[in-house]
This record gives structure tokens, sequence and C-alpha cells, in this order.
């Protein structure tokens, strides 16, 4: 139910900078799977290169170099490692962009056999590597792309049906399947500010400040520091808001316990929506072990977007669930705080009590 943003159209297939050589190398050591096609690392001893994922034994730190992509190194002298594939990196994600692209120009619905077939690759092995690469299958990316052109659509003068014919549906019923899921609400509600559904609301103390936190009938809606009933208003001008239940005030006392204890609520109902993208990086957030951080680049990286770093800080910008999605463990590449919705003090705070535990 969150406010949405466009989800980016390709998938570049290198970051537009990687780490410096100390992270590299850490990245080498834990064999970051997340950091694969954003640097390979090169062995001066063997001559080979290596993606950081790669399981063979780590050579002796004085022996590695790393450079951007497999290109450069074989410029350099380098032939690519038999074990871990490095250059496979790059023509997966080739051949992921070119089915997003795809996916993107098609007016209905494709088969994996017809996008498979499109990038030339077996649909079984394609169907896997399309979900590593994004966290979702080729259906699933193709519906949230729909539901998005929906969402544009339904902002535009004009009516209901009309805006479901022009995202590219052949029948309502399934624009209304994708909306539940998507958008958290049915098209004409959505197109309404939310008319027809009701949300529970409540202000609540916290450790670190007063806390709006609401909620759907399905569960969590909109958690956040220093608002109150016209920020939820404002959001949804036309849903029925109405103040808390008991069934809210049991899950804003266990939101209120996620600020000092991280794992307090990691079974809290959410209902929540946003793009392909969005929902990706989310996810990727709520993998973020307590008292850990990651970088914008590593987060975009994780969900095979490597070059999608700006895109992945706005994901995290449009996080609709303070502390119980955890945006506020990630931190620029240099280490330095970034940004964050409900001020920087908020989260250097957080960051150090989850430090502790």
């Amino acid at each position: 139910m969150n406010h949405m943003t466009r989800l980016p159209v390709s998938l570049p297939a290198r970051s537009p900078a990687m780490p410096d050589a100390d992270a590299c190398w850490a990245a080498f050591l834990a064999r970051d799977r997340a950091m694969d096609g954003v640097f390979v690392g090169c062995v001066a001893s063997t001559g080979i290169y290596c993606k950081p994922s790669c399981a063979a034994r780590h050579p002796r730190r004085e022996n590695m170099s790393f450079l951007p992509d497999p290109a450069a190194a074989r410029a350099a002298g380098f032939r690519a490692c038999l074990r871990c594939r490095p250059d496979e990196i790059g023509r997966d994600r080739l051949a992921v962009e070119k089915a997003v692209a795809l996916i993107e120009s098609a007016e209905e619905a494709l088969r994996l056999e017809a996008i498979a077939d499109h990038v030339g690759y077996a649909p079984h092995h394609f169907h896997r590597l399309f979900k590593r690469e994004t966290g979702l299958t080729p259906a699933a990316f193709a519906r949230g792309m729909r539901a998005e052109r929906l969402k544009r659509a339904l902002a535009q003068p004009g009516s209901v049906t009309a805006a479901i014919y022009e995202a590219g549906y052949n029948a309502p019923s399934r624009a209304y399947a994708d909306a539940e899921q998507h958008l958290g609400m049915t098209p004409s509600a959505w197109k309404d500010g939310g008319r027809g559904v009701t949300i529970r609301w409540r202000v609540i103390d916290s450790s670190l400040g007063s806390m709006l936190v609401a909620a759907t009938g399905k569960g969590l809606c909109r958690i956040s520091f220093g608002e109150g009933e016209g920020a939820l208003r404002a959001r949804f001008p036309h849903a029925d808001i109405r103040p808390a239940d008991p069934a809210l005030d049991v899950m804003a006392q266990r939101v209120v316990a996620l600020v000092d204890d991280p794992a307090a609520g990691a079974d809290l109902p959410v209902d929540v929506r946003g793009t392909s993208f969005q929902q990706a990086v989310w996810a990727a957030l709520r993998a973020i072990p307590p008292g850990e951080t990651r970088s914008y680049g590593a987060i975009a990286a994780a969900i095979g977007r490597p070059g999608a770093v700006r895109a992945a800080g706005t994901a995290c910008g449009d996080n609709a669930l303070a502390v119980l999605i955890p945006c506020h463990r990630v931190v620029r590449g240099d280490g330095s705080m970034g940004g964050y919705a409900w001020g920087l003090e908020r989260k250097q705070a957080l960051l150090a009590r989850e430090a502790d535990k």
C-alpha cells in the first residue's frame, strides 16, 4: 500500500564503480555471491581470474589483484577459472537484460518457453537463472511490471476499465488479482484514494520517539516515526481511517519492542505493496542480520542488479515499515551513514543498539 516508483527497465551488466581492494578481498574471503559480477579477482601465482564466490582455496593476499570485469582481466593476461566460470556471470546478466526488455515490450503475457528461446537458454535453466538474478520468476516479474503500468494508467483521467486494458490486461479479473497483490486494494479503490479500504491506526511511544502504527485487515501497512493520523489520511484520503482495535494494539506493542529487540516482530503480518524491484530490495533488507550493515551497492548486487545502486537507494527510501524492514542497516559504500527517512540520529541509535546485542 506504499507509494511506488517506476520499475527500472533494464538490468545493467556491471556496476559503475567497484569496491576498494580491502572490500574486494573481504568479499573473496566470505565467498560473497552478492558481489559476483561486480568485480573479479586475479591470482598472479596461477594466472587465472575468479568471481568472488569461487569455491577454490584462497590464494595469498599478496598474489591477489582486482579488476572491474573479465574483459579487463583478459586484457591484463589472465585466463578464466574453470571452476567458477566467471565469464558466465556477464553472459547470464545479458540474457536477463534481454528478457526484461522483451517482457516490457510485450503487449500480452509471454510463456517461459518463448522468453527462454529468445535469449538462447533452455526453459528450466533460464527459470532458475532469472530468479537468481532478480529474486523473482519471469512470470512474477512480468506481473509486477504490468501492475505498475496499471497503477500509472489509473492515475490518468478515464475509467477503470480503460486503464485495465491500457495496461495490457485481456480481462479485468486478472487485473484485480494483480492489484490485490501489488497495490494492496482493488483498481477502483486505488484510483479513488483508498475508498472502501479500512485502515486502523494509533500513535505509540518508543525509546526513539513516537511511532505511527497502521494496518489493514491483512497486516501492517505503515510504521513510521514522528507521523500521525494526518500523514495517513494524506496517503489514502478516501480510505476508512479508524482508531486502533485490540488486535492493532497488540501489534503496536510488538512494533515498539522491535526498536530495542530486532527479533521481536519477525512474524508480524504485513500488507505493503511495491514493484517487483522494490519487493526484491525489501527482501534483501530483511535478510541482513541484526548488527550488520550492507552498502547500497551490495543490496543492488544481491538482487542481481549491480548497476541499479541509485534505484536500490530509492527503494530503501520508499520503505513503509520502519524497523520491521530494516533499511537502517544500509550505508554508503564508504561506510558513512547515507540517508534515513526518519532521521540519521535514529539510524545511528538503531545500529548502535543492534551492535551491542
